[in-house]
């Protein structure tokens, strides 16, 4: 008799326990799909957004930026498709790709001279020139945008961030470490220039580890060796603030 009640008051724990779990998985069910509605009055929302700012996001950067942000808030990539609304309305998959085209073809320009290092400020420089005065105006943000959708190529393409706010464009397949940027930091402090003494000084690194660090960045052609001075001097011309302009 005791083992019957024991059964049925096990039976009615199981039924309990099935039923929480339903009405759990029903609340579940039910913040999903109200999360998903307001996700789709938010995309609807922006969608009318940018329909009545489209001058403003095609022609002002800053507020190109602006709408950006707010898409990626809600999960939206204007610039995943060519084609669908925000092509169609905006034309920003176009605009970020052919941007990237001409990205890509400055840096393997410079390249041989750089190494395939380029400070943002100079890529901007040369973008400008090169889409002329008449072109829809851009921002280091586009940039770096469509540097990011570049990375599916693979990892040619990176942004680097040194001392003073200052950022560099990576465009050579090969991965540089901690050391690798440290050494560009230094050098962007000191004229885009290194010396061993200079490492040892302010690093406080080893012979070896200057001498790895320093046959890695030559053998990437990222910096030029001046023997002219009493000490061998290592340069950076990405770093190089007055690069001409051809």
């Amino acid at each position: 008799m005791r083992r019957g009640i024991g059964i049925q008051a096990a039976q009615k724990q199981t039924q309990t326990q099935k039923q929480l779990q339903n009405v759990s998985e029903q609340l579940n069910t039910e913040n999903i799909n109200k999360i998903k509605e307001q996700l789709l009055v938010f995309k609807e929302n922006l969608e009318i957004f940018a329909t009545k700012h489209k001058k403003d996001i095609i022609k002002n950067p800053e507020f190109r930026k602006y709408f950006q942000d707010m898409c990626n808030m809600i999960g939206v990539d204007p610039l995943a498709s060519n084609k669908g609304f925000w092509c169609q309305v905006l034309g920003v998959g176009d605009f970020y790709y052919t941007l990237g085209v001409q990205i890509i073809e400055i840096c393997l320009k410079y390249r041989s001279s750089n190494g395939g290092l380029m400070e943002m400020d100079t890529l901007a420089e040369h973008l400008r020139k090169l889409r002329g005065k008449n072109s829809q105006e851009i921002s280091c943000d586009d940039i770096e945008c469509s540097i990011s959708k570049l990375k599916v190529l693979g990892n040619g393409f990176n942004i680097i961030k040194v001392s003073g706010g200052k950022k560099l464009v990576q465009s050579v397949p090969c991965e540089l470490n901690k050391d690798h940027t440290d050494i560009i930091i230094l050098a962007q402090d000191n004229n885009a220039s290194i010396t061993q003494s200079l490492v040892i000084s302010k690093l406080k690194w080893s012979g070896e580890r200057i001498n790895n660090v320093i046959n890695f960045l030559l053998q990437e052609s990222m910096i030029w060796v001046d023997e002219q001075s009493i000490e061998t001097i290592y340069w950076f011309p990405s770093l190089w603030s007055n690069f001409s302009f051809e």
